[in-house]
């Protein structure tokens, strides 16, 4: 009882994260998930044996991930007039009814299927993104080539090509791009002439998803909420951009990667990344660190560096974590704090005109 008292928490505390972070949706069905495992019911059962992990391994979003897979794929029909994201009615009670049956006819597949770790690759994330390099490009005007770490499907390689639609009519990025991330700043607002002119795009993932194909695509859109539609219209708007667009991501880890990648003269090249670098361990963390740094020593005036994150962080010893737009440019390796922002990006706060 106490392991699965532990699950039970964790399912908690993940219903928890979802009304803080605008599902109310998940957080009523994760809730009931929880009253269910505690019972010993068709949930505990798709979960049993997996007491003991950890909880980044964010168990919870991994079993509803495969039931989002389910209702995608129109085959738990009754649970699907209930989901949002495919047209359905949005109301928690019904889904719960209709989800607990498709726990117990689904729960093979649904258990082989907690070995997929989420992976959202928020689009929203690309409003700090945008902004760091308007205010990269503002300083020093030249192609960027764009690389990212912990890339998943590499959606946000595509970033200068989404358009941002301020409340005061201004706007950035193409008229006609299918990804509109609307009034997504505040504060005061990037270099908005600055000029992004991508000549490369690069990632790697430990676990890379290919967002042409229909696999991808379905993974890709089962982690994310499905009351949030917003968010869904964003990522299926990215989804249309790479099959357009095309971007390399390999299969590595950040430090591997990052050991062989090489400057370019001509151009600024710009390692990214947000919400990743808490999940590697400490050995992945310090080899990546340690690249940077290197990269960065090798910069010179034709060929510059910059490393641009959006990262949970402390400002000063003690202080709470924000997640903070950070960017540090080479030569020199002056960093700045640009913003902050939430965990799917949006708002992002800017602090530095």
């Amino acid at each position: 009882m106490a392991d699965r008292g532990r699950m039970v928490a964790l399912v908690r505390e993940q219903a928890d994260a979802c009304a803080l972070l605008g599902s109310p949706f998940y957080e009523y069905l994760l809730q009931r998930l929880a009253d269910d495992i505690e019972a010993g019911g068709p949930a505990y059962d798709v979960l049993r044996g997996h007491e003991d992990d950890p909880g980044p391994s964010a168990l919870a979003l991994r079993l509803m991930g495969g039931v989002h897979r389910l209702v995608l794929e129109r085959r738990a029909p009754a649970l699907a007039l209930t989901f949002p994201s495919v047209g359905g009615s949005g109301d928690p009670n019904a889904a719960w009814t209709a989800l607990r049956p498709v726990l117990s006819e689904f729960a093979e597949e649904l258990r082989v299927g907690l070995a997929q770790p989420p992976q959202t690759n928020e689009v929203g994330r690309s409003a700090a993104l945008i902004g760091g390099l308007l205010h990269l490009t503002a300083d020093h005007d030249r192609p960027l080539r764009l690389v990212e770490i912990g890339a998943s499907a590499g959606l946000n390689l595509r970033a200068d090509l989404f358009r941002v639609e301020l409340a005061d009519g201004r706007s950035v990025g193409p008229a006609t791009s299918p990804v509109v991330l609307r009034d997504p700043w505040r504060g005061p607002l990037p270099p908005l002439r600055a000029r992004l002119e991508v000549v490369e795009r690069l990632g790697c993932d430990v676990a890379p998803l290919d967002p042409t194909t229909p696999q991808g695509r379905l993974l890709l859109t089962s982690y994310v909420w499905p009351d949030q539609l917003s968010r869904l219209e964003r990522l299926r708007g990215a989804l249309e951009l790479a099959r357009d667009v095309p971007a390399t991501v390999v299969a590595a880890g950040a430090g591997d990667f990052l050991d062989g990648l090489e400057l370019r003269d001509g151009s600024t090249t710009v390692v990214w990344h947000s919400v990743m670098w808490q999940y590697l361990d400490p050995a992945e963390r310090a080899r990546a660190e340690a690249a940077i740094e290197r990269l960065g020593a090798r910069s010179s005036g034709t060929a510059r560096f910059a490393h641009l994150a959006m990262e949970a962080r402390r400002r000063t010893p003690g202080a709470d974590h924000e997640l903070l737009v950070t960017l540090r440019t080479w030569p020199g390796g002056t960093e700045q704090v640009l913003g902050r922002a939430k965990a799917h990006g949006l708002p992002t706060t800017w602090e530095i005109p």
